[in-house]
């Protein structure tokens, strides 16, 4: 850095939204130093700066030079940790040792926020005020988000149909008449160039990031750096242990059958049960496994520099997720809305997957997956939303008998209550309100927080009654019973845990059984670092 610029900060008379002064003598806190990034990044970005400074070494009330003693190997710590919980993931665009008056200093010159993207420090998108540090506020984060251009609808000026792959130029061509069946005959007489400008992938014959990421070859990738066009599949057993996995590029049109071929899609045998069930089907429907990939490839923030994740686990769940904001206000509201969303991230994007048959803009994607799974009596979709990543987990079997029973013997259920209920199969708090309706109509128990779903079912044979007590219930249930049960009391000491599930488990094993069921799983959930135990010997989430 300049002397004379250096000179220049040295002597302003206050800090301010993209300067900061701290004394460090010996270290300085990474987590402080991280919210700092934060809050520098997005103020250079709303106040139109290339560059913010975080100086240490200087006293932040005199200004004075007190200098720093902190090493070179402290400074590249400071760098991989800003990396590893930025988000973006970003760094420094610097880091300079300056001596001045005999005194070290150092300076982080910071970069502002990317257009449309703030920076977050583990999930916090912070902002100043003056000298003040604080969360961004409603209107700063309107400023940086509405700065958002169309990603996908950016131009690649050294990129040529050359570096389209021909097969998923045909494949989008035959998907492109099935939405223009009047054009079938016309359509095959265009040129491939004229075919991709009519689609809207192209744009005036010049090749997009959105040409790149359905139809371009795997090695037309780089093209979009440091975007990564990659979906991973990734097969894990019961135990939650990776066993095998596959990584899937460009062309995504092509990609979708690829990763749909890898999943395992075994039939599901019922519990028999008089007519209420039927005898067997498919795990996962097809359409859920395209939806979910396409809901991926549309909406997925390509600008983070993430990839699209696939986990099918053995114990008979399937997960998709993609890096990005969940748009929407909630999955409820798209689920009962009647009308498309009106904001896409990927606009461009989002209209050649129409005109290519891949997705349709009438909403109703995700509620026609709630109602598959609703008619199959199994779990309903369940969404979790942190951490700019949206992942969405089909269950392909039956996890609460009484769920399923309820739903086939109460068929005329509107969503909304079917909703509500799955929250209550699922040990997840519902409010008052959810609580009420599903009250009044006599279909759960219990009072707040630990409703349960009614006993008053269609009348089940003494087979499947045995069959439930010998089995018992899926360790998976049990887990998912205990981190909520952290999440509502924070901790929790393992007598808590053996009240809360020993009238769970199986019938056929002695109370001493049901003790090494549950120390075992205690110790898998802490050893796959969701729970830890404290000095004073609770259980916490890690």
């Amino acid at each position: 850095m300049d002397i004379t610029f250096l000179q220049q900060l040295l002597a302003s008379n206050t800090e301010t939204e993209v300067l900061e002064f701290k004394k460090a003598e010996n270290s300085y806190s990474k987590d402080k130093l991280g919210k700092y990034f934060s809050a520098l990044g997005n103020e250079a970005n709303l106040k139109g700066k290339d560059k913010a400074y975080f100086l240490l070494g200087i006293d932040d009330k005199t200004h004075k030079i007190v200098g720093t003693n902190i090493s070179d190997d402290q400074l590249n710590e400071y760098k991989l940790y800003i990396a590893s919980y930025t988000s973006p993931k970003m760094s420094f665009i610097e880091v300079e040792r300056i001596t001045i008056v005999s005194k070290s200093i150092i300076v982080f010159t910071i970069p502002p926020a990317p257009q449309g993207v703030p920076i977050s420090w583990k999930g916090h998108r912070y902002g100043r005020d003056g000298e003040s540090l604080g969360g961004l506020n409603d209107y700063e984060l309107h400023q940086i988000t509405s700065q958002n251009t169309d990603w996908s609808a950016e131009i690649i000026e050294d990129a040529t149909l050359e570096d389209l792959d021909p097969k998923a130029i045909a494949f989008a061509r035959e998907e492109y008449k099935k939405k223009n069946s009047k054009l079938i005959h016309e359509i095959d007489t265009w040129e491939d160039a004229k075919f991709l400008n009519k689609a809207k992938v192209t744009i005036k014959g010049k090749i997009t990031r959105t040409a790149i990421l359905l139809l371009g070859k795997s090695e037309s990738e780089h093209f979009i750096n440091p975007a990564v066009a990659q979906i991973t599949w990734i097969l894990k057993d019961r135990d939650n242990i990776e066993k095998d996995y596959e990584h899937f590029s460009c062309p995504f049109i092509l990609a979708v059958d690829e990763v749909r071929a890898k999943i395992r899609n075994l039939k599901y045998r019922y519990i028999k049960s008089g007519t209420l069930f039927p005898d067997e089907v498919n795990q996962y429907e097809d359409y859920l496994i395209r939806e979910s990939l396409h809901n991926c490839i549309a909406h997925q923030d390509y600008r983070l520099g993430g990839k699209i994740v696939v986990v099918e686990n053995e114990d008979g769940w399937l997960s998709f997720s993609n890096v990005g904001d969940f748009i929407p206000e909630s999955v409820e509201e798209v689920v009962m809305s009647d009308s498309p969303e009106e904001r896409y991230r990927n606009r461009f994007l989002v209209n050649a997957m129409v005109n290519l048959n891949m997705i349709d803009t009438i909403g109703s994607g995700i509620k026609r997956m709630f109602n598959i799974q609703r008619n199959k009596f199994f779990p309903l979709p369940e969404y979790e939303l942190s951490d700019n990543k949206v992942k969405v987990i089909f269950y392909g079997k039956v996890l609460d008998i009484k769920y399923a029973e309820k739903l086939a013997s109460v068929p005329d259920l509107s969503l909304d209550e079917i909703i509500y209920l799955d929250k209550v199969a699922k040990s997840k708090k519902i409010s008052k309100e959810e609580a009420q309706v599903l009250k009044t109509k006599g279909l759960i128990e219990g009072r707040r927080p630990n409703y349960h779903i009614s006993s008053d079912v269609a009348k089940i044979t003494d087979e499947k009654a045995d069959y439930i007590k010998h089995r018992g219930l899926n360790d998976n249930y049990y887990e998912k019973l205990i981190i909520e049960y952290l999440k509502e009391f924070i901790t929790a000491s393992s007598s808590d845990f053996k009240e809360l599930l020993s009238n769970k488990f199986p019938d056929v094993l002695d109370e001493k059984q049901k003790e090494n069921k549950l120390r075992n799983m205690l110790q898998k959930l802490k050893r796959n670092k969701v729970i830890h135990l404290t000095a004073d010997r609770k259980w916490k989430l890690q």
